[in-house]
């Protein structure tokens, strides 16, 4: 029996719904390295591809937003701790993807497995920054407590593959959010992979949904889309950013426009309050014992 043997070339798809479906038009699109060098080919979504995986985010909704934060801090941590045990893995996918030397793709990677560490901290404590009781003028309490915006239309940035891609969909998340990722169109593998990592992280089907393919595709449709309640526009261009932030304005979406951002520096809080909804309530402060004193 002879000994050569053929290598076994990886079939990237889609991640939707916590399951890895093809794309529904049958499409794919050749990925190259920076030098031009074959990759893998990676599946060119459709509308439709978009359209099911906004159902799958709104269905996981429910769930994941009614989560404690403490428990969606501890699947965050969950995903960081599987990075961890695929860490090469993901330095050469990096490396090929963004043309890195091995040591600038390892430190990338570090940095991205940090930063799901560092959002997993704030599940639980955004609350206590961004609501609170608010002192008002009469005998009344008066709440205020940060609520996730629901289903988020994310644009990963194209030029930052793995660390933009997790600094954009993690403060969603965190914040009890579903997304619908759209990847780098031109470097989409270590998002591809990334859902491999989400799948076996106790993050719940639906929650984050990835697509690769062309944003100025389907990224209208999920703009005009009547159950997409945000939209993260840091990957598009100038051109395609206008036309999103038109088209969102149909349903009153909130719009997080596009950045100069480095990804490398530690974030601050301007992502995680970026979807999320403020509910205040009042209520009276009634009256305690016969001489009607108040509390």
């Amino acid at each position: 029996m002879s000994d050569a043997r053929l290598s076994v070339f990886k079939t990237y798809k889609l991640y939707v719904g916590g399951k890895f479906p093809r794309s529904e038009s049958g499409r794919v699109y050749e990925v190259t390295d920076a030098k031009n060098n074959w990759l893998a080919n990676a599946p060119l979504s459709s509308r439709k591809d978009a359209r099911d995986a906004v159902v799958a985010a709104r269905k996981a909704f429910g769930g994941w937003s009614g989560a404690t934060a403490y428990n969606r801090g501890q699947v965050l941590y969950r995903v960081a701790e599987m990075l961890e045990g695929r860490r090469e893995q993901f330095v050469r996918e990096v490396a090929e993807a963004e043309g890195l030397s091995k040591s600038k793709a390892a430190a990338v990677v570090d940095a991205a497995t940090d930063r799901w560490v560092w959002y997993a901290g704030w599940t639980d404590k955004i609350a206590q920054v961004v609501g609170g009781a608010n002192p008002v003028a009469g005998p009344f309490f008066n709440l205020s407590s940060p609520e996730p915006t629901g289903v988020v239309a994310v644009l990963a940035p194209q030029d930052s593959s793995f660390l933009g891609l997790v600094s954009v969909i993690a403060p969603v998340i965190a914040t009890g959010n579903t997304a619908v990722v759209i990847a780098s169109e031109k470097a989409p593998l270590p998002a591809l992979s990334l859902a491999e990592v989400l799948a076996t992280s106790d993050v719940p089907g639906g929650v984050v949904n990835i697509l690769s393919g062309r944003p100025c595709e389907i990224a209208p449709s999920l703009a005009a889309h009547q159950d997409v309640n945000a939209i993260d526009l840091a990957g598009a261009d100038e051109e395609l950013a206008k036309e999103l932030e038109i088209a969102a304005a149909d349903n009153l979406k909130r719009v997080l426009r596009p950045q100069d951002v480095d990804f490398t520096q530690t974030p601050g809080t301007e992502r995680l309050t970026a979807f999320l909804e403020t509910k205040t309530v009042w209520h009276t402060t009634g009256a305690l014992g016969a001489a009607g004193s108040s509390y």
